[in-house]
């Protein structure tokens, strides 16, 4: 049992670090409020239902924009400035 409980922490600390975090990244986390409304409206249209509360800005410009559906399921939306879609997750 405790070779379980430490192979976990072992997968646990490798992965952190590499997770793909904001540290050290291009990304900006925003409001809903700093989304331009239209790109929020193209994100509603795409994924109606999805209650979104999480936003951030990639170095390239584009929004992910992420909510949280009924049932609890996790969605996302990446969507470029000029309101293009360019992922659904």
């Amino acid at each position: 049992m405790r070779f379980v409980h430490a192979l976990v922490l072992v997968c646990l600390g490798l992965s952190i670090p590499g997770c793909g975090g904001v540290a050290g990244s291009s990304v900006t986390v925003l409001t809903l409020d700093d989304v331009p409304p239209e790109l929020l409206a193209a994100a509603r249209k795409k994924l109606p239902g999805v209650a979104f509360d999480t936003v951030w800005r990639k170095a390239s410009g584009s929004y992910e924009i992420r909510g949280k559906q009924k049932n609890g399921k996790i969605r996302e939306v990446d969507i470029e400035p000029d309101g293009t879609i360019t992922e659904v997750e």
